[in-house]
This record gives C-alpha cells, sequence and structure tokens, in this order.
C-alpha cells in the first residue's frame, strides 16, 4: 500500500474517532442538562418501623419517586416495630455498604447504638417521622412533620367541637416523639383557646387500635360525661370509635384523629369523627431524599426540617366527592 493511502485513513480513522467523542460528550451534556439521571450510582438504605401503616406506605411512595428522579437506588426494608430487627437492619446496610441510612426508629432512644455503628462506618444517617432521642450516634438530619403545630390542629378542632368547657381524654403513645410533640401541641391549644376544656385523662394505648379500643371502653366507665378524645394516630382513634359505638354514644362524644387515613375520613364524612389532623407523608419523603440529595452535593442541610400539618373535617370530605 502507497504511503500516501496509508495516511489518508490513518486521518480519516482519527477524524471518526473525534467525531464518535463528540457525541458522546454532547450526549452527556445533553443528559446532564435535562437532569435525566445517567446511573444509580447511590445506595439508600431505608428501615421503616412499620411498613404495614399507610403512613409510611404513602411516605415510602414519596421517597421512591424522588430517590427515581435523581438515579439512587432504595432498599426498603421493616422492622416490623421491633428495635432488635431494626439494628441488625442497619448492621445489614453497613456491610451492603450503602450511601445513605433512613430510620424511622422504633425505640428511640435505643436506636442510638446502631446509629454509632453507622458513623464508625462513615455512613451518614437520617431520620424521617420520628427522632433519635439518644446520646449516642449523630444524625445529619430529621425531617417529619411539625408534629407539636400539628397537635395544636387538633386542639383546635376539639375545641370547636365541644364548646368552652367539657372533659376531654387523650389515647396516647407517650415513648414515641412525634407523639410527645402532638399532645404538647393539643394541651396547648386547649389551654389558650377554650381553657374551659379539661384534659381528665391520658392512656397508653401503644397506638393500637385493639388497646385503644379497650381502654376506651375503660374511660367511658370512668368518666360517663366524657366530652371529646383525641387519637394520636388514627388507629388509636377509630380503636376509641369503636367502644364509643358499642356505648351507643356515636355522635355524642367528639372523636378528633391524627393522619387522616381512608378509614377515618369515612368516618369523619360518616359525622361519627369529628375531624383530624392530616399529615403528608408522602412529602416527607420526598424532602427526605432531597435532604439527602443535598448532603450528596455537600451542601449545607438543615438539622431539622419541617412538614406543616392540615386539618380533615367534614366539609373537606363532601368537597371530595
Amino acid at each position: 500500500m502507497k504511503p500516501n493511502r496509508l495516511l489518508a485513513l490513518a486521518l480519516c480513522a482519527s477524524a471518526l474517532a473525534a467525531c464518535s467523542s463528540n457525541n458522546s460528550s454532547q450526549s452527556s451534556a445533553t443528559s446532564a442538562a435535562s437532569g435525566a439521571p445517567v446511573a444509580a450510582t447511590k445506595t439508600i438504605g431505608v428501615s421503616i418501623q412499620n411498613r404495614e401503616a399507610q403512613f409510611y406506605q404513602d411516605m415510602e411512595r414519596g421517597m421512591r419517586a424522588e430517590a427515581s428522579k435523581y438515579g439512587y437506588k432504595l432498599i426498603v426494608v421493616d422492622a416490623n416495630r421491633d428495635n432488635a430487627k431494626q439494628q441488625s437492619q442497619v448492621e445489614d446496610f453497613i456491610s451492603n455498604k450503602v450511601d445513605a441510612i433512613v430510620l424511622t426508629p422504633y425505640d428511640s432512644t435505643a436506636i442510638g447504638s446502631a446509629i454509632a455503628e453507622a458513623n464508625h462506618a462513615k455512613i451518614p444517617v437520617f431520620t424521617a417521622d420520628i427522632a433519635s432521642t439518644s446520646k449516642r450516634g449523630h444524625v445529619i438530619a430529621h425531617i417529619a412533620s411539625d408534629n407539636v403545630q400539628g397537635g395544636a390542629q387538633a386542639g383546635k378542632l376539639m375545641c370547636a367541637a365541644v364548646g368552652k368547657t367539657g372533659t376531654v381524654a387523650i389515647i396516647d403513645e407517650p415513648e414515641v416523639t412525634s407523639v410527645q410533640d402532638r399532645v404538647k401541641g393539643f394541651k396547648q391549644t386547649l389551654a389558650a383557646n377554650c381553657p374551659g376544656v379539661k384534659v381528665v385523662a391520658d392512656v397508653d394505648a401503644g397506638g393500637q387500635r385493639d388497646k385503644a379500643n379497650s381502654d376506651m371502653s375503660d374511660l367511658l366507665q370512668s368518666f360517663p360525661h366524657l366530652s371529646g378524645v383525641f387519637g394520636i394516630n388514627d388507629d388509636s382513634a377509630l380503636g376509641a370509635l369503636t367502644a364509643v359505638r358499642a356505648a351507643g354514644l356515636t355522635g355524642k362524644i367528639a372523636i378528633v384523629g391524627y393522619d387522616a387515613t381512608p378509614e377515618a375520613r369515612a368516618a369523619i364524612k360518616a359525622g361519627e369523627m369529628y375531624g383530624d389532623a392530616i399529615q403528608y407523608p408522602d412529602q416527607i419523603g420526598k424532602l427526605t431524599i432531597d435532604t439527602i440529595h443535598d448532603y450528596f452535593a455537600g451542601k449545607a442541610v438543615k438539622p431539622i426540617d419541617h412538614v406543616n400539618v392540615g386539618t380533615f373535617t367534614k366539609a373537606d370530605a363532601t368537597k371530595a366527592q
């Protein structure tokens, strides 16, 4: 082959390579400019304390939608309200070398040791909905409803339902930090808006419907003229409603819940419950992933970030028709 022909072929090959490289660069730039994820480069482990709860299903849905936007892979597991299981799940995340961990702690104090293990492995930890209260371990950011504000919303509903005077009970779950805030906001609002309405009982039903039903039955015996009851979640409120129905007092005792699940909304629409504070768990999930994304990008993130809580009453149920 003649030297000048060899030179021509070499120049042609070089030009093709340059074109291919240029097209590849343009494609990458276009992909980056559009915000489309190129690959799932980060993995986030999520341990949810009770994945069967509608609230956490909605929160997970919000997380997954936002993670997909950034190209992140989520590993979501259910702790089944078992602290030992949740701690083991964190250990699994560490073994799998995930890039971040999200927890909704079942036990806000005991979870500290697991968080400390993740810290030691240099894996950032975030909490959603329920905070860690342990002195052990460092959490980068906590994302949740503003539960003091949400409790205040429930308090306003109760004042509107019972008027200026009366007696109310709280179906509580006092070991949970978010519930502590709800009860705080509720009591503060009663004191400010309807001081003649007194809390005469505060019982721990553990957030469980059957226990709330049993406790409410006892409360109706102890306080036959009870004006209202605040359930710290909808299982508590609906459990109380079951007892109220059995006693033939439906509509005579104001029931205020928290979450506005479909079943609670139906009871509110039927006039069996007065109303609910309504959270937006999908927004909590979205904000959690956004916060992790900012952290990955080296941006400063808020140590605590809140999503406001609204209210849901019969008027809202009617509008939704």
